[in-house]
């Protein structure tokens, strides 16, 4: 399975990283080109669902793209949390970690990703990899920025 993990610093401290986190609703606010909501109840806890929307905005706030439902299967507010992919193309599982540092907090996000296509996702994912690369970083810088203001 192929594995993305970054991680940026934040001046910010961890209960504030962590709150602007679990804040579903202004996710797409950092999160590149995503909308996310809750499922049900508030997306916060083990059992709990999430999903993401990643694509091209549409009219009347809907977007042409992937679904990503989510599971929570580990919730340590405010230090880690935890997510099984359940999509058709996004799978594999996804985990946010908030890390004291100094007067600040590391934060990292590690996919592991379980591709699709089998032999032809595994053959393109060279290819598609430093887009990924690219799109998580760029959103957390955006996180950076949200987390230290929310």
């Amino acid at each position: 399975m192929p594995e993305v993990t970054e991680e940026i610093h934040i001046a910010a401290p961890p209960q504030q990283v962590w709150g602007a986190l679990v804040d579903w609703d202004r996710q797409g606010e950092w999160m590149l080109l995503t909308t996310v909501g809750a499922e049900e109840g508030d997306g916060r806890g083990v059992g709990a669902r999430i999903r993401a929307v990643t694509g091209l905005p549409l009219p009347g706030g809907r977007r042409l793209g992937i679904a990503d439902p989510m599971l929570f299967t580990r919730w340590e507010p405010p230090f880690r949390a935890d997510v099984r992919h359940l999509g058709t193309v996004v799978r594999g599982t996804g985990t946010f970690q908030v890390h004291p540092e100094g007067a600040g907090t590391r934060f990292v996000w590690t996919e592991d990703l379980d591709l699709p296509l089998g032999v032809l996702g595994r053959l393109a994912w060279p290819l598609v990899r430093p887009a990924t690369v690219l799109g998580v970083r760029l959103s957390l810088r955006r996180f950076a920025d949200f987390a230290r203001h929310h």
